[in-house]
């Protein structure tokens, strides 16, 4: 999907938002339905470690907040989407400019809308992968996430 106008600014608000900036992380590519996230991570003054590799906490902040946001942008305000876990494995040392790509496919957003239907929460866990141009893996990371139907008046009472 291409990118639009409003997630071209979308993406340029969270490439200036302090926090992500901090990161080092780059978002690349915005899909216009929050769908598809590209970033990049590249080896610069503010990302390089003791022994001129990529901090590891570089690696797992440029990719921390994506599964959810987009989550939350596809899911709607009916439900409650929060990080519960994560883990990263470090494969070999970031050396040059590291890519990650984050993809929700529409049969995994039916999914969850089905299964939350039946029962008030559930936990995803969610994958990827930092490579380097070639497609090396230099770090994979798995997100735990809490996604929740929120309360409505008839479930108060």
């Amino acid at each position: 999907m291409a990118q639009s106008l409003r997630s071209r600014l979308a993406r340029w608000g969270f490439n200036f938002f302090p926090a992500f900036r901090g990161t080092g992380g780059r978002i690349t590519y915005l899909a216009d339905d929050w769908r598809e996230v590209r970033i990049k991570l590249p080896l610069n003054w503010r990302t390089r470690n003791y022994v001129d590799t990529i901090y590891g906490g570089s690696m797992y902040a440029a990719v921390d907040p994506f599964y959810m946001v987009m989550l939350i942008r596809n899911l709607g305000p009916d439900y409650v989407v929060w990080d519960k876990a994560a883990t990263i494995h470090f494969k070999k040392p970031g050396r040059t400019t590291l890519y990650a790509r984050f993809v929700l496919e529409e049969g995994e957003l039916e999914a969850i809308r089905a299964a939350l239907a039946a029962q008030r929460s559930l936990h995803r866990v969610y994958k990827v992968e930092l490579t380097d141009a070639e497609g090396t893996v230099h770090a994979s990371v798995e997100k735990v996430i809490y996604i929740a139907r929120k309360k409505n008046d008839k479930e108060t009472k």
